[in-house]
Parts: C-alpha cells; sequence; structure tokens
C-alpha cells in the first residue's frame, strides 16, 4: 500500500472514530435523562404505567358503586335549575327564538296547501313554547330534566369503564395488591391466599420487582390525570364518587416476578434493561473512539484534505449565503445521522442483522456529512487571508443581488410602486389563507415552508426582472428621444433580453419607416390584447424553466421534472394557438366543408364516448334522451363532432358538482333540436353575447384548462351549417340549444 493511499485509509478510519465518538457524546443530550437516573423503577415511564393501574385500581374495585345507586346520589342546586332555565336567554327571548324557527316552515306548509304539516309544526312548537314556559314556573319540573341529564352522564361514566375493562384486566395479570378499609374490615386482593397465608408471603422482594404502600395515596389517585388518560372525564360521576375518598385504605401493590415475560409491563421493564446496558456500552465505546481518533490524529490523516483542492473553483463559484446555507443544511443532517447511531443503540431490534446494517448506513453517512462540513469549514477559513474576496463574494450574494435587484425595480418609480403594491396584495392574501388553515388546525409547518421556499424566490426574481425592465425602459426612452447611445445589455434569453436586442436592432436600422414602425407596433399591441392572458401563463412558465434547466449541475431529477412541465406547457400553448387559428378561420368563413348524411344520435353517442372516462370519474349525473330510431342531417360529421365535444368539455368544466346534465335530441318537422343543460358552478354574467367572444370563459378567474375559444369555435361550425346556436341562463341553469336542418 502506497503513503497516498494509507493517507486516505487512515483518513476514512479517523472520521468515522470521530463521528462514532461524537455520536456517542450527543446521545447524552438525547438519551442520558433517561438511564442515568436509576433502574427502570425509578423511571418516568415505569412511573406512568403504575399510576394508570392505581387509578384503574381504585375506580373498578375499591370505589365501585352500581348504577343505580350512584342516580340515587344525583342532587341538584339551585344554580343548577337556574343555569338550565336561562340557558338560552329569558322566557320571552326563548319564546321568540322558537317561533322565528317555525315561522318559514309553517308558511311554507300554508303556501303548498299542506294541512296536516302545518298542524304538525304548530303542535310541535306549541309543545316547545309549552316546554319552555314551564322551566319558569316550576322548579321541580326543571329539576326533573337536570335529573334526567345527569343520568344519562353517569350511563356514558359506566359505558366508558366496560369500554376500558379489558385494559385493566390484562394489567391485573402482572400486578398483585391487597388492600383492607380498616374502618369496615373488608379486603380488596387478587392473590391467592388460604387461610394460613399471609399477604407478606408474596408481597415481597423475592416474588415481586416492586412494591408500593398504598396507604395515603388513593385520595390523589382517585380522579387524577392518569384517571383521564383512560376514562374520559364525567363531573356527575365524578361529584358522587367524591364522597367516598376518605376511606381508609392500606396496603400494598407489587409487580409480580412470576408475571409472563410477553406481558407488556415484564416486556417493558427486560427492554429498558437491555437498552441501559447497551446505553452504557455505547457511551464508553464512543469516548475510546474519540481518544483513538485523538491519537490517530497525530499521524496526520487531515493532510488528505489537500486532494479535494480540485473542488476549489467549483465550490467558489456557489453564491456565498447559499455556501452558508448548504454548511447548516450539513450540520443539521449530521446532528440527525448521529441521532439515529444512538438510536441503534438504545432501541436495539430483535434482528441483530438488520440492526447492524442500519448502523453501519448510519455512521458512514454521519462519517461523509463530518468530512464534507470539515472540507466546508477550511474552505471558508480561507477567508481570513483574504478579506477583499470576502467583500467581493457578499456582494456577489444572492442577498445582495436581490437588494440591487429591488433597487432596480424602482429606476422608474411608477412601476416599481404598482409591482410592489400587487406583491404585497398577493402576500397578504397568502398569509391569510394560512392564518385560516392554521386557525382550522392545519398543517402549519408544512404550508408556511411551501410559503416560504416558493413564494419568496418567486418574489425576488420578479424584482430582478423588474429591474432588467427598467433599465430597458430607460435606454427606450433615451432612443426615442433621439440619443442613441449605447447598447443596452442583454442578459439570458428571456423576453425582456429579446426586447432588449430588438430594441438594439431598431438603434442600428433607425431610417426604418416610421410607418413600418407603427404599424409593427399597432400589430403587437392588438396580439397582445387578444391572446395576452391566455397565452402569458404557459409562456412565462417555459421561459422560467428553461432558465433554470441552464442552472450548472442541475440534478438529474430536476432536470427530468423541469422538462415535464416544459412539456406540459409548451402542448398547453399549443392548443391555445391551434384553436385561436380555427377560431379565426371560422369566424371569415374561410373553410370547407366535406357534407354528407350523417346519424346525429350516433355522433351524439361518439362524442359521449370520447368523454366516457372523465364523465364517469366526475360527480355529474348524465341524463341522455333521444329518439331510438336515426336522426339524419347533411353535415359535415368531423366538424359537427367538434360541436359536441366542445359542449361536453365545457360541461365537464364548468358545471356544478354532484348535479344533473341533461342532453337531449328532438325532431322537428323540419328540423333537429339539440339541448345541453346543466347547472354552473360558476355566476354568469347577464350579457350572454360575451360567451361567444375570443377567449371568453365562464370562469372569471380563469383557473380552468380551457381556452375561451370553445363556443365561439362550436357557433362558427353551426353558423356554417347554415343552424343555429344560442344560449339561455335562468339563474344557475345554462342551457345551450342547437338547431340544425333535418334530412327528410
Amino acid at each position: 500500500m502506497d503513503i497516498k493511499s494509507k493517507s486516505k485509509y487512515l483518513f476514512v478510519v479517523w472520521v468515522l472514530l470521530i463521528a462514532f465518538g461524537l455520536s456517542g457524546v450527543f446521545s447524552v443530550l438525547t438519551n442520558g435523562s433517561r438511564f442515568m437516573q436509576g433502574d427502570y423503577f425509578e423511571s418516568d415511564e415505569y412511573h406512568s404505567e403504575k399510576d394508570q393501574f392505581v387509578a384503574m385500581l381504585n375506580v373498578y374495585e375499591l370505589y365501585k358503586m352500581p348504577k343505580e345507586e350512584m342516580k340515587k346520589q344525583i342532587t341538584v342546586s339551585d344554580e343548577e335549575i337556574a343555569e338550565h332555565r336561562t340557558r338560552y336567554g329569558n322566557l320571552g327571548d326563548q319564546i321568540s327564538n322558537i317561533g322565528m324557527q317555525y315561522e318559514d316552515q309553517i308558511q311554507a306548509a300554508i303556501d303548498s296547501g299542506n294541512k296536516a304539516a302545518e298542524e304538525i309544526l304548530k303542535k310541535e312548537r306549541d309543545g316547545k313554547i309549552t316546554d319552555i314556559t314551564e322551566n319558569f314556573n316550576s322548579d321541580e319540573y326543571v329539576r326533573a330534566k337536570v335529573v334526567k341529564e345527569k343520568e344519562k352522564k353517569v350511563d356514558e361514566f359506566y359505558q366508558n369503564l366496560e369500554r376500558y375493562r379489558r385494559e385493566f384486566t390484562n394489567l391485573k395479570a402482572a400486578y398483585k395488591y391487597y388492600l383492607k378499609d380498616n374502618s369496615t374490615g373488608e379486603v380488596f386482593t387478587n392473590l391467592n391466599l388460604s387461610k394460613d397465608e399471609k399477604a407478606s408471603d408474596y408481597l415481597n422482594k423475592r416474588d415481586m420487582y416492586y412494591i408500593l404502600d398504598y396507604e395515603g395515596l388513593h385520595n390523589s389517585y382517585l380522579f387524577t390525570g392518569y384517571t383521564e388518560k383512560f376514562l374520559p372525564y364525567n363531573e356527575v360521576a365524578e361529584a358522587i364518587l367524591e364522597n367516598q375518598k376518605d376511606r381508609d385504605l392500606t396496603g400494598q401493590v407489587g409487580l409480580s416476578r412470576h408475571a409472563s415475560e410477553k406481558h407488556s409491563s415484564i416486556f417493558n421493564y427486560k427492554h429498558y434493561q437491555k437498552g441501559q446496558k447497551l446505553y452504557f456500552g455505547y457511551l464508553l465505546l464512543s469516548i475510546a473512539a474519540l481518544i483513538a481518533s485523538y491519537f490517530l490524529a497525530k499521524r496526520k490523516p487531515a493532510a488528505v484534505f489537500g486532494s479535494f483542492e480540485q473542488l476549489k473553483p467549483f465550490y467558489g463559484r456557489i453564491p456565498l449565503d447559499v455556501r452558508a446555507v448548504l454548511l447548516l443544511i450539513t450540520v443539521f443532517f449530521l446532528l440527525l445521522s448521529m441521532t439515529l447511531i444512538s438510536e441503534q443503540f438504545v432501541y436495539y431490534h430483535s434482528n441483530v442483522l438488520a440492526s447492524l446494517i442500519e448502523l453501519i448506513i448510519s455512521l458512514v453517512a454521519a462519517a461523509s456529512l463530518l468530512a464534507f462540513g470539515w472540507i466546508q469549514l477550511k474552505f471558508l477559513s480561507e477567508y481570513r487571508k483574504d478579506w477583499p474576496k470576502l467583500k467581493e463574494d457578499v456582494n456577489s450574494s444572492l442577498l445582495v443581488k436581490s437588494y440591487h435587484a429591488i433597487l432596480n425595480a424602482f429606476l422608474i418609480k411608477s412601476i416599481g410602486f404598482q409591482l410592489l403594491v400587487i406583491l404585497g396584495i398577493v402576500f397578504v392574501i397568502g398569509m391569510l389563507f394560512v392564518a385560516v388553515l392554521a386557525s382550522g388546525g392545519g398543517p402549519i409547518i408544512v404550508i408556511a415552508f411551501a410559503f416560504g421556499v416558493i413564494s419568496l424566490p418567486i418574489f425576488i426574481m420578479i424584482m430582478r426582472k423588474a429591474g432588467y425592465l427598467n433599465k430597458v425602459l430607460k435606454h427606450t426612452e433615451e432612443l426615442a428621444a433621439g440619443n442613441l447611445g449605447v447598447d443596452i445589455p442583454v442578459k439570458g434569453k428571456s423576453a425582456i433580453a429579446k426586447h432588449a436586442s430588438n430594441i438594439n436592432n431598431l438603434r442600428n436600422t433607425v431610417n426604418v419607416s416610421h410607418k413600418e414602425q407603427a404599424k409593427s407596433e399597432r400589430l403587437k399591441t392588438e396580439l397582445i390584447t387578444n391572446v395576452s392572458h391566455d397565452l402569458r401563463t404557459p409562456l412565462t412558465s417555459i421561459i422560467t424553466y428553461t432558465e433554470l434547466l441552464k442552472t450548472p449541475d442541475l440534478a438529474q431529477e430536476d432536470r427530468d421534472s423541469y422538462l415535464e412541465i416544459l412539456d406540459r406547457k409548451s402542448k398547453r400553448l399549443k392548443v391555445l394557438i391551434d384553436d385561436l387559428f380555427e377560431a379565426t378561420k371560422m369566424a371569415s368563413g374561410n373553410i370547407e366543408l366535406h357534407k354528407e348524411k350523417v346519424d346525429l344520435n350516433q355522433l351524439l353517442q361518439q362524442a359521449l364516448a370520447e368523454h366516457n372516462e372523465a364523465l364517469s370519474q366526475s360527480s355529474l349525473q348524465l341524463r341522455v334522451s333521444q329518439p331510438e330510431h336515426p336522426v339524419y342531417a347533411f353535415v359535415d360529421g368531423q366538424k359537427l363532432w367538434r360541436v359536441f365535444d366542445n359542449l361536453i368539455g365545457n360541461i365537464l368544466k364548468y358545471a356544478l358538482e354532484n348535479t344533473r346534465v341533461y342532453i337531449s335530441v328532438k325532431e322537428e318537422p323540419n328540423q333537429v333540436v339539440l339541448t345541453f343543460k346543466n347547472i354552473t358552478k360558476y355566476e354568469l354574467g347577464e350579457d350572454l353575447n360575451e360567451l361567444f367572444e375570443r377567449f371568453k370563459r365562464g370562469d372569471q378567474s380563469r383557473h380552468t384548462e380551457g381556452s375561451g375559444l370553445g363556443l365561439a369555435i362550436a357557433k362558427s361550425i353551426v353558423d356554417l351549417h347554415d343552424g343555429s346556436l344560442d344560449i339561455e341562463v335562468d339563474g344557475d341553469l345554462f342551457k345551450v340549444t342547437v338547431i340544425l336542418e333535418k334530412l327528410n
């Protein structure tokens, strides 16, 4: 083995020893309090189990009372009568509320002429009013109702007792007790004692792992937090059992050594003992590893770090603040891996091989992270000798660049402030959304993380783009004033950069006709006016993820994800452009129809079959009504299929969930009438002709995937067939009627 290979071998061993040693020291912080407090019977987990058994013993064995006897002891105070009487206000308020509750229902029954329903509702209303009135007239009437409420709670108390009795029975298999009521001489025990045997023959250190003197503990255990863990709080039962708390009980409770090894109490004891031994052994091994690493360090295994110098140029290209975050992430995962190492010793597995494999993986991960963090610290420490380089890297950090980008965004103050207001509104809405979710018990940490990871970078990116846009606009103003100046810096391949390049071309072709320039600007403005809103979203996504793909050393997983998004957005853009051109051709009439005899029933069924999967997965209930015989028309089947496809697609996008959709085909003497009816999920305006406009949708928020051209294309196709397509809206009922000439 040569010297270089030997140094690398020593380095690996050295790092593994340090990682293992540090994990042992770290385990003192995570598990030290659990195993350094003494034996298992002094631990919090055993005291919790023991306290639970004593609490159950009190409720099930020592202080039990028959349900009927408990009900007999129910009392009702004057304060409880007053509270029940005025729980919903004074007499006038309660009578008024009851009247208002039934007013609309009774009036509806009167309007519908349902005399029986009217009488039932009035009788029910009058009965409640009589009941409320009697509450204010008689204390005994109220007392009887309060007693019934308390009896119901007593029933619930005993139902809960039965629900958890199995758990108490299981604990009794491991715990033995002998208790005596000194006032009555009554004995409570689960020991099988003969006449000549005493409780001390069993409740001793030879037969018990742990013995608890019960004297003086019963009062504190009757209704405590331990009881509430297995028995939900019931104030009626508590008040009744409270009368029995002062009984003079003495005796002992112990955990039997003769209990089954499979019992959870014994298993926990054995498990704790093994874990404690492993923990102290692990702690000693980690200290030995640190001592060994100290002596190994004298052989200078750290000299192998010099071989990592080739990574320095690449590391130096990473922004300084990103490097700082990377170091923090490394430290975080290093601590996590050390925690996993300590867990392998403390929470051991029955499968030794699996435990060993997990330990090796965790140890290798910790050593790798330790080496990686060490390399980062070594590179960062070089700034001590080169302060100008530190200043340069600080100025090149993302935070400083973002700061300058924000300043550049305000070169033209109006645009900067407008952008700030818009982003401020979006930010406030987002925070309100988070607050609403938080108040409802939503996943706050996940939402806050997503908000910080997604929204903040987008904000910084937009501000940087705005700053660059302001620079471009400033140069444009100078060109408009006749000052040619210098070329605008072209950064990247974004739309703004292309715009800057175009302005540079304009500067070099200043003799181009103003008329052609005005025409170009007019066409561009018209294009932006017509299609910008729908084309901007996929186009912006394409530009953004194209820029992200240029990131050096982009992870393959991220690259595949970005390419998938680009593919989806480009296909979306293609659909919008194709629909736009098709709508233009339809509106101009510059299209050739291939008419033939077509069965409209069959054509409609084909369109429905195309959407069969989407319809079956939706919550819509489709009702189709059409003649059983063919209904023929002389039409272009392919184009008319597009009409049906668009109308069914609109139903899937805009119909309210869990409603019915009606599609019908009706024959009239010389024409065929097809209707499509559904309940809309969005509120439609009064001007129905707007729905035929290009890029107009029923979803004004434009959250759906439609292009807004479906109805425009459908109407144009029907018009080319000398038919008609009309829309009717009655409240939320949306109806499309298609009329075509029938082929007799």
